[in-house]
């Protein structure tokens, strides 16, 4: 699977504040996806999978909004 990096705009973080690979947003398909891992984006801003590579980043100047 080749390396990608997906820019993440706010509202695409879910409650806990990050993302799940294998995620629609980088178009993977069911058949060549990996096991589901929740990667915390909010903490440093960006988080990369230990499975496939995948790098997700909020997108420059992206507000995180705080959660109740």
């Amino acid at each position: 699977m080749s390396k990608m990096k997906i820019e993440l705009l706010a509202k695409d973080l879910n409650r806990e504040g990050g993302v799940y690979c294998p995620s629609p947003l980088a178009d993977m398909k069911l058949w060549n996806s990996h096991p589901r891992v929740f990667l915390n984006v909010t903490r440093t801003g960006h988080a990369k999978c230990a499975y496939c590579g995948t790098e997700y980043a909020l997108k420059a100047g992206e507000q995180v909004g705080a959660h109740h």
